[in-house]
């Protein structure tokens, strides 16, 4: 402590200067992509990669796990080493139709120096992505996918050793992931798993859970069944009462949480019965917005209109749609087959960040991630931005 008081403060006010003299001094020639620095960064962080479906297990008609491994024809030797609770965006074309999709990756990252990611698919009503990947893709079928993202790891810099998840539905993928990395040695943290379900028919992983837990001494898996009641399992909702039941009672632990909005909203107001400080809770984002109105902050006015002009300028060339005031501008480019970059569908990567050129829109304020200088100088998300009028909006190209 007392060396820091000897440290010349004013010398960090200089730092920038040097720095962009530096810069200014630096050779303008373009990095060698052959140095080996840079062909690592390629294969961790790769934009693109393509794969295959090579097995798929049916959980029921309504929930598949695709195993996915690399596409050697189309210049895919390998696939991204990735942390557990990452995921994949998926591209597809449905129709005229061009989307993407986030998949928790439910593999373990192990799997993934062999060669091998899986996700696991659960049928959305009337949802687009979730329909297709169930009802028209098999074995063989070929995918265009991200690389590995996401910010729901386990840091132990930042997060406590023991986590409590809560988890419910198909929810429960990142945290499988998880397991298996604890059980291979892989992740140093203990993992108390709350895991909702309907009945015990609906629960995924049951099996392999149990195997994981006779593996390791820092996995325990709690069931909880809102519609049946069994022996050795819990009833009714996760709660406070319910995660001050299984969690320690004398050391700090973290929440993750993973699952669908309904679980968010309830959650959300039992945690705060727990008073824990924010730096231990952590959440999975919350998914596609869909209904402006359900947001508390969008604007009551009637001369709102239901549909708009959107002026599109994408990698130069120009283009103008027809879109619905009641869905965000990317899924309105998306359904008039404008190709726009997107990952995570919930306003917090930035691969959709956009310029509003002109026009005004909504953004809900939960959902609204931006950096100050973004809303200063009118950069918009496009996945969690509502037209309120005809739009003037640069897209930039998309990596997939």
């Amino acid at each position: 402590m007392s060396e820091l008081k000897t440290i010349n403060r004013f010398r960090f006010l200089k730092l920038n200067q040097e720095r962009q003299k530096a810069i200014e001094q630096a050779s303008t020639k373009p990095v060698n992509p052959g140095y080996p620095v840079g062909q690592l960064a390629k294969k961790l962080h790769p934009q693109v990669q393509h794969v295959k479906i090579s097995a798929i297990k049916e959980w029921d008609q309504n929930c598949k796990t695709f195993t996915l491994v690399p596409d050697e024809t189309r210049a895919t030797p390998n696939l991204a080493f990735f942390q557990a609770g990452a995921y994949i965006s998926v591209r597809l074309q449905v129709g005229q139709t061009i989307l993407t999709r986030p998949y928790s990756l439910s593999s373990s990252p192990r799997q993934a120096l062999a060669g091998q990611y899986q996700i696991t698919v659960k049928r959305v009503p009337k949802g687009l992505a979730s329909n297709y990947l169930l009802d028209h893709c098999s074995v063989g079928t070929q995918l265009t996918v991200s690389g590995p993202l996401g910010n729901f790891t386990y840091l132990p810099i930042r997060d406590a050793h023991t986590v409590v998840g809560i988890a419910g539905g198909s929810g429960i993928t990142p945290f499988y992931s998880l397991a298996q990395a604890i059980a291979d040695g892989d992740e140093d943290c203990r993992l108390i798993l709350l895991y909702g379900s309907r009945t015990v028919d609906d629960i995924l992983f049951r099996q392999e859970f149990q195997e994981l837990e006779k593996r390791s001494d820092r996995l325990q898996v709690v069931n909880v069944l809102s519609d049946e009641e069994r022996p050795g399992y819990e009833h009714g909702f996760i709660s406070a009462d319910l995660v001050k039941k299984y969690a320690p009672q004398k050391e700090d632990y973290s929440i993750f949480m993973c699952g669908p909005q309904g679980m968010y909203q309830f959650m959300d107001k039992e945690l705060q019965k727990l008073h824990l400080a924010k730096k231990w809770l952590r959440q999975e984002v919350q998914g596609e917005a869909h209904d402006p109105h359900a947001f508390s902050d969008y604007p009551n006015q009637a001369n709102i209109p239901a549909t708009v002009h959107i002026n599109v300028d994408i990698n130069g060339e120009h283009k103008t749609i027809t879109a619905s005031s009641q869905q965000t501008i990317l899924q309105s480019l998306e359904k008039n087959g404008i190709a726009a970059p997107a990952h995570c569908r919930s306003g917090e990567c930035g691969w959709c960040h956009s310029h509003l050129v002109s026009g005004k829109v909504f953004c809900p304020l939960q959902m609204d991630h931006r950096r100050a200088a973004d809303q200063e100088f009118h950069y918009i998300y496009l996945c969690c931005t509502y037209p309120l009028s005809d739009l003037t909006i640069q897209v930039p190209q998309p990596e997939m």
